[in-house]
């Protein structure tokens, strides 16, 4: 295709009233792409937006169906969740990840976005002086947009340099302040795929038992370390959690990427029961009911959403168990991303692109949903821009915390042999324009 202009791409930005992508949502960029697609009259590839690349479970949407025809739609579910679903969540994750989880502690949320959002906010009430989050990042954009809105105090840093033991003291140095109230990561990473080894995931639960500072897991790609075959149910290797090094966790289990189930809004509020019955002063006085547990559920997320589609959280009880049952392989299912990660990296790699985010320590990080690309020494924001004149839409890594130059890339939408070749063009024109600059 031929490049969009310069100036064409300052005018649909300033149309969007984005005027810097650092800042920008991850959907204002869809948007901006859309309309670049309006003025070139091309096709982009979109590497920008993770919606999920394959078919939804089958054992989902069977179970969906059949709730809703069994006439549930006329009934608010309960904002706990219902009594199958809390069953399969507490066993799926003994079957996975050899954790223990009481039913009590599984709560449905509608999608992960939702469970980060309401946890943050009663995480800021627990305790006085706990006031702070600590992101380690890179991460989610959204997740640190949430963090602003609930005008929630925040830190952060970028696990880049802080691998291994190096991890320990850079967490004293943050939570010796006595601020904190949580920690946020997700495992594998958005954006860069790096994988947290299992010293460093001991690492941060001793911290987090130290200064009591609860740590919120977002296990959005469970399993899709495809390093290691982590599909068999009840048998190691598990997939590795926080949650073996300390009591003080709460894991977020979605089923939108590892179910493919994204357009449901549907996940899992994973809490210990040291986090779930554990009493606060602040809870009994503000919301009558002293556990966290109760505070959540009761207090804040029956103001959010009265509870979760209850046709959706049987759909997920019933995907839950069919993993578990070992009739679902759902690792085995998003292997495909690993597939198409490894062929988009090789192209990147042949024009002249290097992967900002390469190595877990000494080993190459695995391919899957993610990885993160630079060029040269150009800056994420410019090198997004130039991208976008080219027909290909990503996010900066500035957005996501991080301290590397580059872009995020995702490869759900990747799904066939001319959008392959689609990029591989544009990557080599981009190229050409700009290696002798």
């Amino acid at each position: 295709m031929k490049p969009v202009e310069t100036r064409q791409l300052l005018e649909a930005m300033a149309h969007l009233e984005i005027e810097d992508l650092n800042c920008a949502t991850i959907r204002q960029i869809a948007a901006l792409a859309g309309m670049l697609e309006d003025v070139s009259g091309e096709q982009f590839v979109h590497l920008e937006l993770g919606n999920p690349g394959l078919a939804a479970e089958l054992q989902g949407i069977d179970a969906h169906c059949k709730a809703l025809r069994s006439g549930i739609s006329n009934q608010y579910p309960n904002a706990a969740g219902i009594p199958q679903l809390k069953k399969a969540g507490s066993r799926f994750l003994k079957a996975f990840l050899d954790i223990d989880v009481p039913e009590h502690g599984i709560v449905p949320t509608v999608g992960s976005m939702q469970g980060s959002f309401t946890l943050m906010l009663l995480l800021s009430q627990r305790l006085a002086g706990k006031d702070t989050m600590l992101f380690i990042d890179p991460g989610f954009p959204a997740q640190h947009h949430q963090a602003k809105i609930l005008g929630l105090k925040s830190v952060s840093f970028d696990l880049y340099e802080y691998r291994g033991e190096k991890l320990r003291d850079k967490l004293e140095s943050i939570l010796s302040a006595g601020n904190i109230t949580g920690m946020i990561y997700s495992n594998p990473n958005n954006p860069a795929w790096t994988n947290l080894t299992q010293e460093e995931l001991r690492i941060i639960g001793e911290m987090a038992t130290k200064y009591d500072a609860i740590v919120l897991e977002d296990l959005a790609y469970m399993g899709m370390d495809f390093r290691t075959d982590l599909s068999v149910p009840f048998q190691p290797p598990y997939i590795p959690t926080v949650a073996k090094y300390t009591d003080n966790y709460v894991l977020l289990v979605s089923a939108s990427k590892i179910f493919s189930y994204a357009g449901e809004r549907i996940a899992m509020v994973c809490m210990s029961p040291e986090v779930c019955n554990r009493h606060y002063e602040f809870f009994a006085k503000f919301y009558d009911m002293p556990s966290f547990g109760d505070a959540y559920v009761f207090g804040v997320l029956y103001c959010a959403s009265s509870g979760v589609s209850h046709s959706a959280q049987y759909a997920m009880a019933a995907m839950l168990n069919a993993a578990a049952d070992g009739e679902l392989n759902f690792v085995g299912h998003c292997r495909e991303y690993g597939r198409r990660a490894h062929r988009a990296k090789e192209i990147f790699k042949r024009h002249g692109f290097h992967l900002a985010y390469a190595h877990d320590g000494e080993h190459p990080i695995s391919d899957g949903f993610f990885f993160t690309i630079g060029y040269d020494d150009i800056d994420g924001e410019p090198l997004a821009r130039e991208l976008l004149r080219y027909g290909i839409a990503t996010i900066p890594l500035k957005s996501t915390g991080s301290d590397q130059k580059g872009v995020r890339v995702t490869v759900s939408r990747l799904c066939d042999d001319p959008t392959f070749d689609a990029l591989d063009q544009r990557l080599a024109a981009f190229d050409a324009d700009h290696k002798t600059k």
